[in-house]
Parts: C-alpha cells; structure tokens; sequence
C-alpha cells in the first residue's frame, strides 16, 4: 500500500504506479524525464495536467501535490481518478465477486443473442470469417434490454461477441458502484481488459481482417483471450495499490477544451502533452468513450453505411492535429499559460506537425520577458502499430517556460 508522505521541498519524485491501458505517445517510459524538466520550473502550487491522456503524470506524482487533471476526452478523467482520487474504503468488492455479478448478467443474455463460437476449434479462414461477419451483423439487430452497447456496436470488430457480452456485464456491474471511491477502479480494469484482448493494435481506429494465414493466426490469439482473466489481474493490482486513506490533496478533473481549461487555471505550473501528429485522439480511443459515456452514440455514415472503425459521429478534432491550425493552436495555448502566469513545462518531439525551431519561435515572440530552456533526450516513440514500425526514434523536448 501507498504511505502517506509529507513533502518537505518542493522537488517532486517519480511515485511507482500501475500502468492502466495502452495509449500512443504515452510518457510512460520517460517519465523520470519529464520530472526532471517540471523540477527545474515548479515553484509550488496546483500542476495542471492539460492534455492528460492515459494521465500518466497523475500516477507519478498525484500524491505529492494538488493536480488539475484535464483532457477533452472523458476517459482520461477515468483514469486520472483511478491514481488521484480512489482509495479503499470498507465494503470494496473482490475481483472474483464483480465477476460473478458479471456472470450472471452474461449467462442471461448468452442465449438470446443466438452466437456461441468457440475458438479453440479447428476451422478454416474462410469459415472464420463468416463468423465474424455474423457477429458484424448484429449491428442491425434491435434489442429490448439496456447495457448492451458493446454488443450492438463492436461485436465482430475488436472483440467477439461473447467478449462484448463480458464489456457491457462489466459495465453494468460498474455502475452499481458510481458513487463509491473504487469505481474509476472498476472501469479502469475493464479498459485494460478490452486493450489486452482487443485484436487491434492496441487503438480503436481499424480492426484488421483476416486476410492472410498470418493475420488469421494473430488476431485468434486475442479472440480465445478472457475479459474476464485481464479485468481480474488488473483489478487485484491495483486495489493491491490503493491507499487505505481518502486523499489529502483536493484533486480536480474536467473534460475541457485546452482554452477553456487555462481560463479557470492561476498560478502553479502546467504540463502540456499535446498531439504530435495527424491522427486525432478521438479516433483512435472513440471506443474507450463510448465506455465511458456509455450513451448509444450514432455511428459516422459514409455512403449509407456505419464506417468499419464504428467511430461516434461526433468527435473532437485537435487544431494540434491539422497543418493549416497547428501555429495557432500554440500561440493560442502559451498565451493562455501568459495570462494565468503559470510555468510551463511542454512535451514535443522533431516528428510533430511543425517544427522544433518554428515552437521556439513562437514562445520567444509571446513569453518576452521569461526565461525559455528546451532540455532533449532520445526516445522510441510508441506508434501502437503491429508491423515494423511499431516504435519510431524521435528526439524528445521539453519546452520549459518559469514564471515571471
């Protein structure tokens, strides 16, 4: 279990925590990197966590100080509650006890759906494949009960029918637990288990087809694979790792555009981990929201079909994301760390969409009168991509901005 530990300095150390999903970019592996440039600018106060995605920063220093944990998408402030403000309380259920809550719902409705395939059975590709697209299929068909999203929208996809079957038992069993302090817990575990037994590439933006003997190889592996055995180890790892005592820092956690975020934050220091590249964050985890949310989403249509990613039809669109917005979604960012008179302490490497030099530019024209260092390490950036270029060599920089 975590101690409770009072901080006599304001240097701030790395804390050891469990790794939740799998998430691109994820600062995980540099982490003692990025402690290094927010103990060269941090003076005290709130660290507001901008873009905090998989909210890594949460888990390494969420017991050291307050942190405002922010992100556009929902999941993120799953996460960050996970590390910041779960603790055990009297009462939290066991693994094995959510499960057969879990159980029950799924022997429930196994039957009705009229899919039962097992995978551990010889079959050729092409048969295979006719048991995905029957899976598919289901996305026509109407249901009369609640708490089954995942099995109308994904069957077939990532996960098999069944394995949707375990999501949506899962998250209804969640629920009954909303206003308890393990209940970010609880979903978080769950995220684990759909990353861990999805067939992708560790994102939602496209399942992958079996096309090949190789494929078909691949993505059997991740269809035998249990909801229920990830959801389970993850679960007992982390509630091994929860502190018996409610936190003592007020923690806060909103789902706010970037702007709006540095509007409502004063003083202290913020991390900015913003999008290096083209793909926008939503499509890449729409799925991990729609958890969440939990909202029935209309599905993106193209030509009169639902699209193959099952994307929701309305997502966030990043200006750090596209050529002709990205220099002014920077000026638009340092001048909001200007005007709440934060440090800054900003993540981005030589492979984002402008470059290193043109940052740089802007910071020096916008902070005039503040101290601006860039400290560079080397780094294998995590592409989430099952073939050769899963992991890409960048030079990673961290912009460092004091106070005035």
């Amino acid at each position: 279990m975590l101690a409770s530990k009072q901080i006599e300095s304001l240097f701030l150390e790395e804390e050891s925590y469990p790794s939740l999903i799998k998430y691109m970019g994820s600062k995980s592996k540099i982490m003692g990197f990025v402690m290094e440039g927010i103990n060269e600018v941090y003076r005290g106060g709130a660290i507001c966590d901008l873009f905090s995605g998989s909210a890594s920063l949460s888990g390494a220093i969420g017991q050291q100080c307050l942190v405002h944990s922010n992100d556009i998408q929902n999941y993120s402030s799953v996460l960050a509650n996970t590390y910041n403000l779960a603790y055990l309380e009297s009462g939290v259920p066991t693994s094995t006890e959510l499960i057969e809550q879990a159980q029950i719902i799924v022997k429930k409705h196994k039957k009705s759906l009229g899919i039962n395939i097992s995978y551990d059975q010889k079959f050729s590709i092409e048969k295979f494949n006719e048991y995905e697209e029957i899976q598919r299929n289901i996305l026509n068909k109407q249901f009369k009960r609640d708490w089954h999203l995942f099995v109308k929208n994904y069957s077939g996809t990532w996960w098999s029918a069944e394995q949707c079957l375990w999501i949506d038992a899962i998250r209804e069993v969640a629920e009954q637990y909303k206003n308890k302090p393990y209940y970010p817990v609880i979903l978080s575990s769950l995220m684990f288990a759909m990353a861990y037994s999805s067939q992708g590439t560790g994102h939602y933006a496209q399942f992958r087809d079996a096309k090949t003997e190789s494929s078909f190889s691949d993505i059997l592996i991740y269809r035998k694979r249990s909801i229920v055995a990830y959801f389970g180890r993850k679960y007992n790892e982390i509630v091994e790792w929860l502190p018996t005592y409610k936190p003592t820092f007020k923690h806060k956690f909103t789902a706010l555009d970037f702007k709006s975020c540095l509007d409502k934050f004063q003083g202290g220091l913020v991390y900015a981990d913003p999008p290096y590249c083209f793909v926008h964050y939503s499509r890449f985890y729409h799925a991990l929201e729609t958890l969440v949310l939990y909202d029935y989403p209309t599905l993106q249509v193209q030509k009169g079909k639902v699209v193959k990613g099952r994307y929701r039809e309305e997502r966030h669109q990043s200006p750090f994301c596209i050529k002709t917005k990205v220099k002014g979604a920077f000026e638009d960012l340092f001048l909001g760390i200007k005007n709440s008179n934060s440090a800054l302490v900003m993540s981005y490497s030589n492979t984002g969409m402008i470059s290193i030099n043109e940052v740089e530019s802007i910071a020096a024209r916008i902070f005039k009168n503040r101290k601006i260092d860039i400290l560079k390490t080397d780094h294998k950036h995590m592409t989430l991509g099952r073939q050769k270029d899963r992991h890409r060599n960048v030079k990673e920089c961290l912009f460092l901005v004091s106070q005035e």
